[in-house]
């Protein structure tokens, strides 16, 4: 069961919570502090990846008449928009990951990458930003997300258009080696697969590890 009230869906969570004594976190478990700093750490690493992927990507960003890539950031993360985008349709989560990707979006395919990651770790999540005591986390929801950023981060690698290109610059192998993106899909997919072992321990509940082919890799369900 779900305690009310305990949710901002659509929602990013935010950047400093309030410092004090705060009588709710009487009502909270270590569980529940423990999702809340991994959930902060991973929405820390996403905006890493949209600051890095814009600066790679300017074009992007002003597509959607974004002043600068530090507004369209904002606009993701700052915003109360519960993760529609009329530009993206309101697509959100495995969907909006989904248009990223596709040869033929011709929408900013940054936003639409970040949208899908950010919402599909919240819908993980419960949509929840803050956790109680009688929050109910679901680890093969939060094992099922990090697979799926396992398969973003290989097809942002791999992913071209008609003509032979990246769909987004990401990391570049040669005479200057940056393996910055790498580094940090490897950190949200290590603080979701540490927290789905933790609240699987907790719960008792088994979660079913899948193994994929990660080019035929299809998304799995977060909900």
């Amino acid at each position: 069961m779900t305690q009310a009230g305990c949710s901002s869906p659509g929602t990013a969570p935010s950047e400093q919570r309030a410092r004090g004594f705060d009588l709710r976190q009487l009502i909270k478990t270590d569980i529940n502090r423990v999702a809340e700093r991994h959930q902060q750490h991973v929405f820390a690493s996403l905006r890493r990846l949209a600051d890095k992927l814009y600066k790679r990507n300017p074009a992007e960003w002003r597509k959607t008449g974004a002043a600068s890539a530090e507004v369209a950031i904002s606009r993701i993360f700052d915003e109360k928009h519960r993760w529609r985008f009329a530009e993206l349709g309101n697509r959100r989560d495995l969907q909006s990951m989904q248009i990223a990707l596709h040869p033929d979006f011709r929408g900013d395919r940054v936003q639409a990458l970040i949208v899908g990651l950010a919402s599909m770790v919240q819908a993980a999540l419960g949509d929840r930003e803050v956790f109680y005591m009688l929050d109910d986390l679901e680890p093969q929801h939060l094992y099922n997300a990090a697979r799926n950023v396992e398969i973003v981060a290989w097809k942002l690698a791999t992913a071209r258009d008609a003509s032979g290109n990246p769909l987004l610059l990401a990391n570049e192998i040669g005479e200057v080696t940056n393996l910055s993106f790498e580094r940090e899909f490897g950190r949200i997919i290590g603080l979701l697969d540490v927290l789905a072992d933790v609240v699987e321990d907790e719960t008792e509940r088994t979660v079913t590890r899948v193994v994929q082919n990660l080019t035929t890799a299809v998304f799995l369900p977060v909900y």
